[in-house]
């Protein structure tokens, strides 16, 4: 990126807007044509922007978007976002005609709310998807509990009260090779599937987010939910050896800094607070204007490393709240201003949200979503 692109930021993030596309074209083509897909764009998109990326997806012709709060939804529906958009996360009772008047569609997935939304009347359309809890212990409702909420639905049933879907979330299909737990939740839902048409009724039913479209299409049924694979993102490393031949996803992001100081230090000194990491040898580093508070993880400290120009560059000390410092010793000519890639491709050498989830014992997931929503991002 030019430098008068990005004048006055000291970090920024930068979306391949192209990459975004291939993805969404990958997973069209996977699914069967009369397969909705679902993006889901819930936490500010995975760290990627909640309102760029939905514009994005809904221009690419995606069917539906996945929020995690009413307050998403009523942000995208603000931007002139038309699309249908599902909340996936709990909705409270006071939000009820918010979510009505602007066509945004609410989970249910327990007997308070449903109580709650049943026992009202409502002006206009509601738009309800019911969630089942088929083994993985989280939101839902049990099996058994099936006749119970069909028996409520009919006999307490406020006016305009629309079953739009019907969904489960799978516990463990990450896991390619390990089937069993998967197969009995994905036949448990069937099961509540049929008690819905044989009452007559017709919901969307949807079970796979990005793993479970991998590695189960028997299970695509109705809808998908692709979350973290849209972002160019693997659901898990198992997921990645069983399909990486047959899908080649694209990330989109890459997080970028700049040198704002560079500093010399003899044999033996300590960096940064606490002194946790002295160095072995004359050195010189580099301080970089990120820290914690952008969502670089205090863990990395002393681990992970950095590119600048197409060369690594290893974490010096502890990460601090707005600074890090990261070894330079063996870099030539760095000076004030250059870019550096916290995450992204620099030359030869990339720098992947695994590697860094790696180090700091977590998962990609949490990298870029954690990446701090202030920090101004680029689609190019």
């Amino acid at each position: 990126m030019k430098v008068e692109e990005r004048k006055g930021l000291r970090t920024w993030i930068e979306i391949n807007t192209e990459s975004i596309d291939g993805n969404y074209r990958k997973f069209r083509s996977m699914v069967p044509e009369e397969t909705k897909i679902c993006s889901v764009v819930k936490s500010n998109a995975y760290g990627h922007f909640l309102i760029d990326f939905s514009k994005r997806m809904e221009k690419n012709g995606v069917d539906h978007l996945a929020v995690d709060t009413i307050l998403e939804g009523l942000r995208l529906r603000r931007e002139g976002v038309g699309i249908p958009i599902m909340v996936l996360g709990y909705t409270l009772p006071e939000m009820f005609s918010e979510a009505s008047d602007n066509d945004i569609s609410i989970t249910v997935s327990g007997w308070d709310t449903l109580n709650r939304i049943t026992e009202r009347d409502h002006s206009g359309r509601f738009k309800i998807h019911l969630k089942f809890d088929t083994g993985m212990n989280r939101q839902g409702f049990r099996e058994e509990e099936v006749s119970d909420v069909l028996k409520t639905l009919r006999e307490k049933n406020g006016h305009g009260v629309v079953i739009e879907g019907i969904y489960t979330h799978l516990a463990d299909a990450k896991d390619p090779t390990e089937r069993m737990i998967t197969e009995e939740q994905i036949k448990t839902f069937q099961r509540v599937r049929d008690a819905f048409t044989n009452a007559g009724l017709d919901p969307l039913v949807h079970v796979c987010a990005t793993a479970g479209a991998i590695n189960y299409p028997e299970a695509h049924f109705d809808m998908v939910r692709i979350g973290i694979g849209m972002y160019g993102l693997w659901p898990s490393d198992r997921t990645r050896e069983f399909a990486s031949d047959r899908l080649d996803l694209e990330r989109v992001l890459s997080w970028k800094t700049v040198v704002s100081d560079v500093k010399e230090a003899s044999a033996g000194s300590g960096i940064g607070y606490g002194f946790t990491e002295r160095v072995e040898r004359d050195s010189r580093f580099a301080v970089l204007p990120v820290g914690y508070w952008h969502g670089y993880c205090r863990s990395l400290s002393s681990r992970s490393s950095v590119l600048i120009r197409g060369k690594r560059a290893k974490v010096l000390g502890l990460i601090s709240m707005d600074i890090m410092m990261v070894d330079v010793t063996d870099i030539q000519n760095i000076k004030v201003g250059d870019e550096v890639t916290l995450i992204g491709v620099d030359g030869k050498e990339e720098i992947s949200p695994e590697e860094l989830a790696f180090m700091a014992g977590t998962t990609n997931y949490e990298i870029v979503t954690r990446i701090n929503p202030l920090i101004k991002k680029f689609y190019r």
